[in-house]
């Protein structure tokens, strides 16, 4: 497989001509999917797991419904698990720091969208200077989660509409079209945003994402994305 793969337009780019870029977190900006994580301090990786993977591929379409299932699995967690996965297991991928600081650097506004959850895309949007942060919340009660979701001002389940949503929402906002922003992701829900966005990108992604996407970084840091604009 070719580490970097480029179809649909001639590089270099131009970074001036983007003003906003949007992530996926799990298993793009970090080494983890967080649930599958969570799932193994409660003995119950290999099931939930099972669904992530389905779910990533595209082969379980209906994302709600992944999710569901795999929380519902969850229900009676302690929270130290989740401190656990985070001060233990989350790490940053090669190059997230280095690409998000070069985006700054340009000008872009960073935006976090996750099918995650907020315990989570906190420390990575305050590591990472996000402008913008959408994810799940999950129910905590007595310390322990309840297998469910806290219904949010926007919605109850982050899915990958509304990932489209909120890129479009904050490009809206700071006054950029879909041309000039930039989606990053490496899961069949992250398609919808970078349909959406002027350059799509796949880091290390699932094969139907990385055939869909304008970039295909399949080797390397998420930082091999500079290459394609001008010096």
């Amino acid at each position: 497989m070719t580490s970097l793969v480029i179809q649909g337009f001639t590089p270099p780019l131009l970074l001036t001509d983007f003003r906003i870029a949007a992530f996926d977190m799990d298993s793009t900006l970090i080494n983890i999917e967080c649930i599958d994580e969570i799932a193994d301090a409660a003995g119950k990786k290999a099931e939930v797991a099972a669904i992530t993977e389905a779910a990533m591929r595209g082969e379980i379409t209906d994302f709600k419904d992944s999710l569901r299932r795999r929380l519902a699995l969850l229900k009676g967690v302690p929270v130290s698990a989740l401190e656990q996965v985070l001060s233990e297991r989350l790490q940053f991928n090669p190059g997230a720091r280095e690409l998000c600081a070069a985006l700054k650097a340009a000008g872009l506004k960073l935006v976090l969208v996750s099918g995650g959850f907020t315990f989570f895309t906190r420390y990575v949007a305050a590591e990472l200077g996000m402008d913008y942060v959408r994810s799940n919340e999950l129910e905590i009660v007595d310390d322990a989660l309840t297998g469910r979701l806290v219904m949010q001002a926007w919605g109850e389940i982050c899915d990958g509409e509304e990932k489209r949503r909120m890129l479009l929402q904050c490009a809206a906002e700071i006054g950029a079209t879909p041309a000039q922003a930039i989606a990053v992701g490496d899961g069949a829900n992250d398609l919808p945003m970078m349909g959406a966005a002027g350059l799509s990108v796949a880091f290390h992604a699932k094969p139907k994402v990385r055939e869909q996407a304008m970039v295909a970084i399949n080797a390397g840091g998420l930082d091999r994305l500079l290459s394609v604009f001008a010096a």
